[in-house]
């Protein structure tokens, strides 16, 4: 065999394994006892540990510096970008740290699942402060010198820096909060009232997975706390949650997370179980949860739809037409959860995550300060005061098991859609009428051929230049919010 396809094969079983880990994870959120947490963060320490060693096993090294990539053609070229990549990062991470990482995360899972159904951030501080310490130890292994929030950025987002990202929001902040002032003074649309079956509704979350083109063959449909996707090739699963009062919490995840999954289904399998087999960054994964629940999901098209298959699995459930629905499901409505927010506010969520765990790495704000942080800049931002942990700093799982960097590039793949979204309806033009019959397959394959197939073959950015014509920016995602809330509430 030549050194390069040593280097696959090898990749090929640590990326397998690596599958392994994640369904581990998938059952700890949706199947494992509660008693078997701490088992489970042993299970997952020592898995870890196995990955660290492939992943810089000297043979790695030996193997790059053996091929020469100029005799490789895109495709290979892309493969030892990001092997080199993995491998460089891994090699600064000392073992025993990723394997103290992984236990203690794991096991800080349940402090937050406890502190968060006791409202008590004072019992999970501790853990958290635990965390972040590691994770600023791994940081600085991984900056050397350099940033150490910028070095963390790279496991979500190659080559993005938080200046950049800052630019960005800096922009995207005002536009948001100034048009959600003027949608707070005019007449809000009617809410959706009475109760919904909830075994009805993951019969109907379950058909509206498949009316997206998720593969049910090669994925399922679970329940879980926090809503989530997990795996990639041939095993790609989802979750969502039901509320008996709010059915589109369900729908909605689900249409959310299928966006996440559709794109782990629809890479070239010739990708699979190798570095390109997988989503080019998770803005860019981001960006088709988003576009496959707003743009697609949320318009007045495919509400319309939404509204038949609702009155077919609820009876008549009290709105009395289509655009009536279509308003309700759009509606802007005060409330604290960032996964349960509407479009036009849903970024402020994260702009505020995104400030506030800059602080923490940068120890410009201190874990014990970070409930009253969370607090005042809610307030500040929406208009209202938070009334419990469960609703505010407690909320997210993210921190708790070491994603920092993460939350940016759930705004980060909204202004992907944004430009996303506007080079799909100019080559689309007839779209809506597809998608008020319930026939999504022209737009997800649009999003199929332009996106998701390449897997990681581009870098995150390429990756949306190439399929928008456009270097991402917020202007589109602004144009988009602007005349949909606008006609919405007659602004």
């Amino acid at each position: 065999m030549t050194a390069y396809a040593d280097l696959m094969a090898h990749q090929r079983e640590t990326q397998a394994l690596s599958q392994v880990m994640g369904r581990l994870g998938w059952d700890q959120e949706t199947m494992m006892p509660r008693g078997a947490a701490a088992q489970r963060a042993e299970e997952m320490a020592a898995l870890e540990g196995v990955l660290h060693s492939r992943r810089t096993d000297p043979k790695v090294a030996e193997w790059l510096e053996s091929i020469d990539a100029a005799g490789l053609d895109e495709v290979g070229r892309a493969q030892i970008r990001h092997i080199r990549r993995a491998y460089e990062r891994a090699s600064k991470v000392p073992a025993a740290l990723a394997a103290r990482i992984a236990r203690v995360t794991s096991e800080a899972q349940g402090t937050w699942a406890e502190a968060r159904a006791e409202d008590d951030f004072a019992a999970f501080a501790p853990t958290l402060t635990e965390v972040l310490a590691l994770k600023r130890e791994e940081g600085q292994a991984l900056a050397a010198s350099g940033n150490v929030y910028d070095a963390m950025l790279q496991d979500y987002e190659p080559g993005t820096t938080g200046a950049e990202l800052e630019a960005m929001f800096g922009a995207l902040r005002p536009e948001l909060s100034k048009l959600r002032a003027a949608v707070r003074e005019a007449k809000a649309p009617p809410q959706l009232t009475g109760t919904f079956d909830e075994g009805a509704q993951m019969k109907l979350t379950r058909q509206l997975a498949r009316t997206f083109g998720y593969d049910m063959s090669h994925g399922r449909v679970d329940k879980a706390v926090h809503p989530f996707s997990s795996g990639s090739g041939l095993d790609v699963r989802v979750t969502t949650r039901t509320n008996p009062t709010d059915p589109f919490n369900c729908f909605y995840s689900t249409i959310h997370e299928v966006g996440h999954g559709a794109y782990e289904q629809n890479i070239s399998r010739d990708y699979l179980l190798t570095p390109l087999g997988q989503g080019a960054s998770m803005g860019v994964h981001e960006s088709q949860s988003r576009i496959y629940e707003n743009q697609i999901g949320r318009s007045r098209a495919f509400t319309g739809f939404l509204f038949a298959q609702m009155k077919e699995a609820f009876g008549d459930f009290g709105v009395a037409d289509a655009e009536t629905f279509y308003k309700i499901v759009n509606r802007v409505s005060d409330g604290f959860i960032r996964t349960e927010a509407d479009e036009l506010q849903y970024n402020l969520h994260v702009l505020m995550r995104f400030d506030l765990e800059r602080a923490l790495i940068s120890h410009d704000l201190q874990v014990a300060d970070l409930e009253a942080a969370w607090n005042d800049r809610f307030e500040a931002d929406f208009g209202y005061a938070v009334d419990k942990a469960s609703n505010g700093v407690l909320q997210d799982v993210h921190w708790s098991v070491g994603l920092i960097g993460y939350f940016p590039t759930y705004t980060l793949g909204n202004v992907y859609a944004g430009c996303l979204n506007e080079a799909m309806r100019a080559d689309l033009p007839e779209l809506d009428a597809d998608l008020a019959q319930g026939n999504t397959a022209v737009a997800t394959g649009w999003l199929q051929q332009s996106v998701q197939q390449h897997g990681g073959l581009f870098e995150p950015r390429e990756v949306i230049e190439k399929a928008s014509g456009m270097p991402p920016n917020e202007a589109p995602l602004i144009r988009y919010l602007s005349q949909k809330f606008g006609d919405l509430y007659g602004l």
